[in-house]
């Protein structure tokens, strides 16, 4: 949950507790009041007092429905990797690199994307060219093979580079100096068993036009 849905709702929690304190106490003097019958005036002041209660109750559901309509607008523009898809640094020499946007998506686009991912997942298995039901489920393996494969590999240094696997496919994206063999790091995961495409996506210059998605700044 994030920090603006949690202080959010603990605003409204605030104000509500604070309604019904008030209101629960007007309660209790109204019943003391009808015990020992005062005067008129007594009462007239009584009912002011109440419908004041009243307004700042009411006050506070309104304060809270703009609360809950705002963190909930927050939770559809958050990203997250909402399907858990592998999304790992395999190296980060260069600290200017800017991260991929990988599999980070709003709610929104998840839901949009949710039919999607069943279909394409399934078409695989249809096809018969999967054994399992369902392309996605290679994708922890495949994650797994390709941080074996570049564990404390030399031919990663001096650069930052983040893999994304989706459905067999397999994403390196980052920032590589213009020596850096591309070719062989695409044929090097093309050769995981399992990885069905590689897209390699990579920068010399960090602060240059990129090849991948980053990240919208905040707002």
């Amino acid at each position: 949950m994030s920090g603006a849905i949690v202080a959010g709702a603990g605003a409204c929690q605030g104000v509500l507790a604070v309604g019904r304190a008030a209101a629960m106490k007007w309660f209790e003097s109204i019943q003391a009041l009808r015990r020992v019958k005062p005067p008129r005036m007594t009462w007239i002041a009584r009912g002011a007092r109440a419908a004041g209660l009243v307004a700042v109750y009411v006050a506070g559901f309104a304060t809270c429905a703009a609360v809950h309509a705002q963190t909930a607008a927050d939770a559809q523009t958050q990203f997250k990797n909402w399907y858990n898809d592998p999304f790992f640094a395999l190296s980060s020499a260069v600290s200017a690199c800017p991260v991929p946007l990988g599999p980070l998506m709003t709610r929104a686009e998840a839901e949009d994307d949710a039919h999607y991912r069943v279909e394409r997942g399934t078409t695989c298995w249809l096809a018969h060219k999967c054994l399992k039901p369902n392309s996605y489920l290679y994708d922890a393996d495949i994650a797994a093979a390709v941080r074996r494969q570049f564990q404390g590999d030399a031919s990663l240094a001096n650069t930052s580079l983040w893999i994304t696997v989706q459905r067999r496919f397999v994403y390196a994206e980052g920032c590589a100096p213009a020596s850096f063999d591309r070719a062989a790091l695409q044929r090097r995961l093309e050769a995981i068993p399992d990885v069905e495409q590689v897209f390699v996506r990579v920068v010399a210059d960090p602060h240059g036009a990129l090849p991948y998605k980053t990240l919208p700044p905040p707002n």
